[in-house]
This record gives C-alpha cells, structure tokens and sequence, in this order.
C-alpha cells in the first residue's frame, strides 16, 4: 500500500510542476490580452480572467472525470494533447519571430472592456481544457486505492487531479510572477513543459489504444512493469534535459548583452 501512496505522491509532485508552467503561460497570456486598458480596467478584466479560470477548471475536472474511460474521449483529448505540445514545440523553433502572446495583444488592442474580458474567458477554456485533460491523463493509470469511484475514475485518482488543479488555480493566483520570471530566465522552459504535455498525450493514446472496446494494445500494458519505467523514465529525461538547456540558452543570452552593453 505504500508503494501506491509513493506512486501518488510522484504523480502529484509531477503534475504541480506542470501546473506551475501552464498556470505561469496562463497568468501571462491574460496580461498580453488586458494590456491595452487602462490600468483600473486592466485590473478588473485580470480578476474576471482568473475567476474565469476557477470556474473553467472545475467545471473541466467534473466533465471529464465522467467520461475519462470513454475510449473516443481518451482518442480525443491524446491527439489533442499530442498536438498541442508538438504545435508549441514547432512554432518556436520555427514559427516567425512573432508569437502567440504578441498576436494576441495585437488582436486585443483597441478592443473594448467586455470584449477583452470575453478574450480572456476564451484562453481561460482553453487552458482549462489542456490543464485538467494532461492531469486525467497521468492519473487515469494510477493503481485503484479502493476507496470508491467519482463518474469514471477511482476516488483516489480524483483526488489526485482536483489538488493539482486547486494548485493550479493558487499559482495563477499567487505564484504565477514567480513562474513568469522564471520563464524569462529559462525561456526553454515553455518548451520543455509542451513537450511534456505531448508525452503525456502518449500515454493516454497508449491508454486508448489497450481499451477493452479497441483492443490493438493488451489491456494490461499501461499498468505494466515496461511501460511504467518507459513513460516515466522518457518525462524524467524531458524535464531533467529541458532544465539544464534552458540553463544554457539563458546564459548566452546573458553573455550576448553584456558584450553589447559593452562595446
């Protein structure tokens, strides 16, 4: 029984991080898109956006954890995660030099109050969608703890999603500026956390894929010994890789403006 505990304990540590990540990129895009209004109003329109978040969340988590064995959700949301962090992944190494985050201030610029907050409720959905279907998705194999289920899911797993998704919503909250400057300081980061994401849609594809209504998988294989030290031992490689080039990228960029300031 303490092995499973442990296991949870890992899973959850593993998706805090992650929250942190997305709720840092969600903290910021909501200042991209407010950063037109004026000061009182931009206020205003962050805390329509961060209540936004709160009730998108929830209402994802309680969704989802329904129809979390329905095998053409789990279809749905391992190609949607799967394309979310590759989509990530590709833009920044070879989108333009433009972003996401500056296209959004260029379409919100000019925009109204309510407009603005309606821009926001719309990342607000979407980030709720990403946040709680990669939380699903690392908790859905987790062993069974015997204490009942909520909709598709066994109670302990849905525990597990609900205080990630409560730590998401407290680093929005509170903690997001320190993600955020941590973000500029590793900018590599966004990447490496994307990249998770899309792995992460791996494992619910492979979920899918052992379904007892698809069948191409061996139903026991996601709970398998093989797999579990794969997918685990490919995230560790990921964060542990995508932390020491951030570390790197970051430094040149340092190197590169002293040498400007310099000359």
């Amino acid at each position: 029984m303490e092995s499973i505990w442990l296991e949870y304990g890992w899973t959850l540590l593993i998706l805090i991080g992650l929250e942190g990540i997305l709720s840092a990129d969600n903290a910021l895009v909501l200042a991209v898109i407010a950063k037109h209004l004026p000061d009182d109003e931009k206020k205003r329109a962050i805390n329509y956006g961060i209540i936004g978040a709160f009730v998108f969340r929830f209402a994802a988590l309680f969704a989802i954890s329904f129809i979390a064995n329905v095998w053409q959700v789990q279809a749905i949301g391992a190609a949607y995660l799967i394309y979310l962090g590759l989509k990530h992944v590709i833009q920044d190494h070879f989108g333009s030099p433009k972003g996401d985050k500056d296209e959004l201030e260029e379409e919100a610029a000019g925009k109204g109050f309510w407009p603005t907050v309606a821009k926001i409720g719309l990342a607000d959905l979407a980030f709720a969608i990403d946040s709680i279907l990669a939380a699903v998705a690392l908790a859905i194999v987790l062993p069974e703890t015997g204490l009942g289920h909520f909709g598709g899911m066994d109670a302990g797993q849905f525990i597990i999603v609900v205080l990630a998704g409560i730590a998401g919503l407290i680093l929005i909250k509170f903690a997001a500026s320190w993600f955020v400057q941590l973000l500029d300081k590793r900018p590599g980061l966004e990447t490496t956390a994307y990249l998770i994401v899309a792995w992460v849609g791996v494992k619910l594809a492979v979920i899918t894929l052992s379904h007892d209504k698809v069948g191409v998988l061996d139903h026991h294989f996601p709970h398998s010994t093989l797999w579990t030290i794969i997918f685990w031992g490919v995230l560790l490689a990921i964060a542990v890789i995508g932390w020491f080039a951030s570390g790197k990228s970051g430094s040149k960029d340092e190197e590169t403006t002293r040498e400007g300031s310099s000359s």
